[in-house]
């Protein structure tokens, strides 16, 4: 799927190599902090408000709770952002109880949006080991 808004919010650049090397922690995950998680397991997806990624945000969680209906994951929340600093944003998080937040996509560390075969297979590494999900776990040829 291509990414229309891609021109106003745009993957990682040259500009955000330089400021990383300046000690900008802009891609480098370890120092992200996540939202506040609710019930547990459960997923928070942030996206750019900006970009117009409602409808891609709303179609993951639609899938992962088709995928992971409760009690696999008891909460799925969306949350839109709309300032500079998270411009073209668009993270995955996995909260399970006792341990901290978990990063499961970034759209710029990674490149792009998570294709859902992938996300599915990360998610359910954590919240169901050994769960089979079908179509989703044959290797392609």
């Amino acid at each position: 799927m291509a990414d229309s808004a891609d021109v106003s919010c745009p993957l990682p650049s040259e500009q955000d190599n330089v400021e990383q090397a300046k000690g900008n922690s802009a891609l480098d995950s370890s120092t992200f902090i996540p939202p506040v998680p609710l019930a547990s397991p459960s997923i928070i997806i942030e996206f750019c408000d900006r970009c117009r990624w409602l409808h891609r945000a709303t179609w993951v969680s639609t899938e992962l709770f088709l995928t992971f209906p409760p009690p696999a994951l008891k909460a799925i929340s969306i949350i839109p952002l709309n300032s500079e600093e998270t411009g073209g944003r668009f993270r995955v998080w996995l909260n399970l109880e006792g341990s901290p937040s978990q990063l499961m996509w970034d759209r710029k560390i990674e490149g792009g949006f998570p294709e859902l075969k992938g996300l599915k297979q990360r998610i359910r590494d954590h919240v169901q080991p050994g769960k089979s999900l079908g179509h989703s776990d044959k290797k392609s040829e």
